[in-house]
């Protein structure tokens, strides 16, 4: 096991600044590696001291957004339009990318569609409650409105319906990679800075 100190959120393990204990292949390939922590040496472990009133600052911020954003998504339903044939069934399928669009373009919050903890797509027209992980414990429950739009005479056999989910899939892993890159990067950058700021103090 190896002990690091994270540096941005790490999804049911903790937030910057915590330190935590990890398999040491996780740390090595993953952790380190996209910059999300670093190893707790001694010396990093005084610089995290030193840093600890400003870490406290930033982490108060974050939950007071984060819960300001629950709220938001508890009160609210998005609508979604897609087509339909006779019995209510959908042409394909309605995720997690569809469903942080509409988030975005009818409330104005930005939310992660890997947080979106939909389970499986959504083939019916009705309104799903969903929930939305945004920080540590803290979740909203968005209403999600799927209204069909019928297309007639229209037909798409399941080879259409697949390709179109594969090419959607293809999509979603190209968007992956660019935001794993943009975090890596972000996070390096603020280990920087940081290290500049306890330099200074």
């Amino acid at each position: 096991m190896m002990k690091v100190i994270l540096l941005k959120e790490l999804r049911g393990k903790g937030g910057e600044g915590d330190v935590i204990s990890v398999n040491d292949g996780f740390a090595n390939n993953f952790l380190l590696r996209q910059g999300y922590a670093i190893k707790a040496t001694k010396g990093n472990l005084k610089q995290l001291e030193e840093r600890r009133h400003n870490i406290a600052k930033r982490e108060e911020a974050r939950v007071a957004d984060a819960n300001a954003i629950a709220s938001k998504l508890n009160d609210a339903t998005v609508k979604i339009v897609a087509q339909v044939g006779e019995e209510g069934q959908l042409f394909g399928s309605v995720g997690t990318v569809q469903i942080a669009e509409a988030i975005q373009e009818q409330l104005g919050v930005e939310v992660d569609r890997r947080r979106i903890e939909l389970g499986k797509p959504i083939k019916q027209v009705g309104t799903y409650p969903v929930a939305v992980s945004i920080y540590r414990e803290i979740k909203g429950t968005v209403s999600v409105n799927v209204d069909g739009e019928f297309v007639g005479d229209a037909e798409m056999d399941s080879e259409s319906v697949e390709t179109v989910e594969e090419v959607a899939a293809d999509i979603e892993a190209a968007d992956e990679a660019v935001e794993a890159a943009g975090e890596a990067e972000a996070a390096a950058e603020a280990a920087v800075a940081a290290d500049a700021e306890a330099e200074q103090a």
